[in-house]
């Protein structure tokens, strides 16, 4: 009952605070035009984002592989991208449930499936630290303190021994009972498998996910308006930042109004407010539309493949 109703705080704040940063610069949203080079990088910020959940969908093979797992990597690409716009659904769980389903009906073991869709976002969000640990500074007034520099590399060091199977098993085993009380609530307390070996593989897998995202929000900026390179590792630093807070709220399906609502406050104060509102809320619009045209073609291209 409580979770519920935090999610709710969560979800009126959010939404308090976007019709409020809206109401205040809505004239510089209004005033912000595309001309036909703008529509062509946003078609281009659809593609590459598009591409990232592909890349995603083949880093749940990687993850699956490092289980001892043999998987056929185009289908279980296909199955990622048909399930990845059900986390949108309330619970924002969906779509683990759909792989874990997709994974077992194809011989892999419920153990491995499980574990597999508890251990992505872990390390999703790991490497979303990462990239906040080494751009984070762009964004905050003591980026340039000794003692600041000191406590990121040790939350680096701390996210990269976080990983270590010591660590990261008895998280997954911590995740997957939150995970599993959703969907049974006589579910067993406990997995069998472990990882084995550092994931470095995946998480490596995982960054390169991070960037395509992050590049996808930079094109939908420049679509708008002139940005400098010097402004790249802020935008990433902030996307990063945003893109995790969304990830981890609860209330948030898909990361909707938590994104947007962080990613403006971190930004507005070194880009145009208008630029930044239009920007984010293009970039939305533009991952909805790059999930569903995902999850079209690979249903398309699951039947073409049976015929």
């Amino acid at each position: 009952m409580f979770k519920k109703i935090l999610g709710w705080v969560i979800l009126g704040g959010t939404l308090f605070f976007l019709a409020k940063a809206l109401k205040e610069h809505w004239v510089e949203v209004t005033d912000i035009q595309i001309d036909g080079v703008g529509w062509a990088i946003l078609a281009i910020a659809t593609g590459v984002t598009l591409l990232a959940h592909t890349w995603a969908g083949w880093i749940w093979t990687w993850v699956l592989q490092e289980l001892n797992q043999s998987v056929e990597t185009s289908v279980f690409i296909q199955v990622y991208l048909k399930t990845n716009i059900a986390k949108y659904l309330p619970g924002n769980v969906w779509h683990h449930y759909g792989r874990i389903v997709a994974a077992t009906n194809a011989k892999v073991s419920a153990g491995a499936a499980t574990l597999s869709v508890v251990l992505e976002p872990l390390l999703m969000a790991a490497a979303a630290l990462i990239i906040v640990v080494l751009f984070g500074t762009q964004f905050t007034a003591a980026h340039t303190s000794l003692v600041w520099r000191l406590l990121q590399l040790l939350c680096l060091a701390v996210v990269l021994f976080a990983l270590h199977p010591w660590f990261l098993n008895p998280a997954i085993q911590f995740v997957h009972r939150l995970k599993a009380k959703k969907f049974d609530a006589n579910a067993k307390s406990t997995i069998n498998l472990n990882i084995e070996r550092y994931p470095l593989r995946p998480l490596l897998g995982e960054l390169g996910f991070l960037g395509l995202r992050a590049m996808g929000f930079i094109l939908t900026i420049f679509a708008l308006g002139p940005i400098s390179v010097s402004q790249i590792p802020l935008l990433v630093g902030a996307f990063s930042f945003a893109w995790l807070l969304g990830f981890i709220v609860p209330g948030a399906p898909g990361g909707l109004g938590v994104f947007e609502a962080t990613a403006i406050a971190l930004l507005q104060h070194h880009l145009p407010a208008g630029l930044v509102i239009s920007a984010i809320a293009l970039y939305r619009l533009i991952s909805i539309i790059a999930e569903t045209a995902g999850a079209a073609l690979a249903f398309f291209d699951e039947r073409l493949a049976q015929s």
